[in-house]
């Protein structure tokens, strides 16, 4: 099979190339490589205009005329591409805003896709229409809104998160839906909103190249190191600022027991490797299952906290922190559960080696390739 992937946010698309190239296919990614993360492509478009001198230049046309360099700019280069974007079997949006430039840009792309390739699908795996508005309608217990809701960040800076509920977003929406086959969610978090949807397909896990991930005994020798990697224009998304009040008391708490590593907003290859010597992994609070990051780092036998609620634990049929910590919007919660991993690190251990078995069996690349596969054939 022929195969198009367009966008990247996460390494979710990198992984399943390498699946499905693993199972004889042919696959080209395109993507703009999310700003510092720098995720590679086959086709790589340059995100210009967003540093420097021509930034200012950038924001005064804006402020003049509207008009959004960066994103034409970023159109134009995709469709510099566009003999080797024709006659695909499938082509997968990574969301729906593949490439991350102005709505009508976006249009103009899927609609090129859908004129020259056999079938469009649509990834349900970050902040579209459908997650956000069931987020903003609290149909969760809590979520990325929640420090919205709560105050802690303005609409305006929060204004790329709120994007999908503005008016113009739903004529979007619908627009990408009508030009698709069907969409997959990537995890619980986004199963739910879609459930139900004449368009759902179901969920597939996020695929993982543990070829590429060394599982390493987790161990406690001396200290239990602790890794909290921050990403500062999602801090409160994240939950970061609980993670930031637990990890002060734990440093006060176990002064002698505990080394505490922080980074922030490092290009990805550099993320991943800076906490290879760590134990304990803080990936994010307002979530109901892992995203890329956590299943990255259970795969190496890290005990992560993140999303583990009970909707995630029916689904995979889990115990209650047996693959990994759920994380709560709770100091005092979050204190309590590092301080159990502490004080018992056989449990480390014992938690790490799961986590890895759990990600062999749920999120491996190639089985995870073959469930696409068998989606888009059908």
């Amino acid at each position: 099979m022929k195969i198009l992937l367009v966008g990247e946010y996460s390494r979710l698309h990198n992984s399943l190339q390498e699946g499905l190239v693993a199972l004889g296919h042919e696959v080209t990614l395109i993507a703009a490589g999310d700003f510092f993360k720098n995720f590679p492509a086959d086709l790589k478009l340059k995100r210009r205009f967003d540093s420097g001198f021509s930034r200012k230049i950038k924001i005064g046309i804006h402020l003049l005329t509207g008009f959004d360099i960066t994103s034409y700019d970023l159109k134009r280069q995709f469709f510099n591409h566009a003999g080797s974007l024709k006659n695909y079997d499938v082509v997968q949006l990574i969301n729906e805003k593949p490439i991350g430039v102005a709505l009508p840009y976006e249009r103009a792309i899927v609609q090129f896709l859908k004129k020259h390739n056999k079938k469009i699908f649509l990834l349900c795996c970050g902040t579209d229409y459908l997650s956000i508005t069931y987020a903003h309608d609290k149909k969760y217990r809590y979520s990325v809104l929640t420090p919205y809701f709560e105050d802690k960040i303005s609409a305006k800076k929060f204004q790329h998160v709120l994007k999908p509920l503005q008016p113009n977003y739903l004529a979007h929406h619908q627009f990408i839906f009508n030009h698709i086959e069907g969409v997959v969610a990537s995890d619980i978090d986004y199963h739910l909103p879609m459930l139900h949807h004449s368009k759902y397909i179901g969920l597939i896990p996020n695929p993982i190249n543990l070829e590429k991930i060394e599982f390493i005994e987790n161990r406690i020798k001396d200290k239990v190191v602790i890794f909290h990697g921050i990403n500062r224009q999602n801090f409160y998304k994240k939950g970061n600022d609980f993670f930031e009040k637990a990890l002060e008391i734990i440093a006060e708490k176990f002064q002698h027991k505990v080394e505490i590593k922080v980074t922030e907003n490092v290009p990805y290859q550099t993320y991943i490797d800076s906490y290879n010597t760590a134990h304990i992994f803080l990936d994010m609070v307002y979530a109901y299952d892992q995203g890329y990051n956590a299943l990255e780092a259970m795969a190496k036998g890290k005990v992560v906290l993140t999303g583990a609620e009970r909707e995630f634990l029916e689904y995979y049929n889990l115990a209650e922190d047996e693959v990994c910590i759920n994380a709560l919007p709770d100091v005092d919660y979050l204190v309590e559960k590092l301080s159990w991993l502490i004080e018992n690190p056989s449990k480390i251990e014992e938690i790490g080696k799961n986590a890895r078995k759990f990600i062999e069996e749920n999120h491996d690349y190639r089985k995870v390739a073959q469930q696409y596969f068998e989606v888009w054939r059908d």
